[in-house]
């Protein structure tokens, strides 16, 4: 049960992870001014965190249907739902922010034809390059995330380790504990065994003496006292 918990909760953290991810990732589709192979690429691994979010959500059903107890059952299933309902409103700002992009890139678009300017056009490009800076930053930041959640899921992983070694041994002990009391039950009854024979032994020996010094004195009584 321990270790199930442990996966639990592993599953919840990169549940987590994704769900921030694709939040950083709407948003800088949602700034997104151009060009079109920008916002094609940013949609891409915005798909592919969602795919990954699909199956982190499974997983975590699936430890839920396999649950012993009812309420464990129902608290993970219910978790399951709200995570699906997170990643519906996720999906659903996704194509908001692909909408306001669209916009943004035909009217910088209509902008620049209209002007035909190199102002308009250094403007745009000193424009993309903030951008792409921004992007640059908030890709960082994501990795730097990515790291972070990855090192917890690698110490949950540790310590999903050292519980079930740990109940191994405890397990171990406790039969070699079960094995040690029938050794001294044992032990005890033969101890109780031998100190009866013990004395029954002494009964017999003074039992045996004392009809060894009755004949004895029978013998002699004969001998020397013929007449009595």
């Amino acid at each position: 049960m321990a270790a199930l918990d442990v996966h639990v909760r592993i599953c919840e953290q990169e549940i987590l992870k994704y769900d921030l991810e694709i939040k950083a990732l709407v948003q800088d589709v949602t700034e997104c001014t151009g060009p079109q192979a920008t916002l094609t690429d940013l949609n891409s691994t915005v798909k592919e965190s969602f795919q990954n979010l699909r199956l982190r959500i499974q997983d975590l059903e699936q430890m839920g249907l396999e649950q012993d107890k009812e309420s464990d059952k129902q608290a993970l299933l219910q978790q399951v739902e709200r995570h699906r309902k997170q990643m519906l409103s996720n999906q659903t700002a996704w194509r908001k922010a692909n909408l306001t992009s669209k916009m943004s890139i035909d009217a910088l678009e209509k902008e620049a034809l209209l002007n035909g300017g190199e102002d308009a056009l250094r403007q745009r490009k000193k424009t993309k390059g903030d951008l792409a800076q921004t992007s640059s930053d908030i890709t960082e930041s994501l990795m730097s995330m990515s790291r972070m959640m990855a090192q917890q899921v690698e110490q949950s992983e540790d310590t999903m380790t050292t519980l079930a070694t740990s109940s191994k041994t405890v397990l171990e002990t406790n039969e070699e504990f079960k094995a040690m009391t029938g050794t001294i039950q044992l032990g005890r009854k033969l101890i109780t065994k031998y100190n009866r024979r013990e004395l029954t032994d002494k009964l017999l020996i003074f039992l045996a003496l004392a009809l060894f010094f009755a004949t004895v004195l029978y013998i002699l009584k004969k001998r020397l006292f013929p007449f009595l």
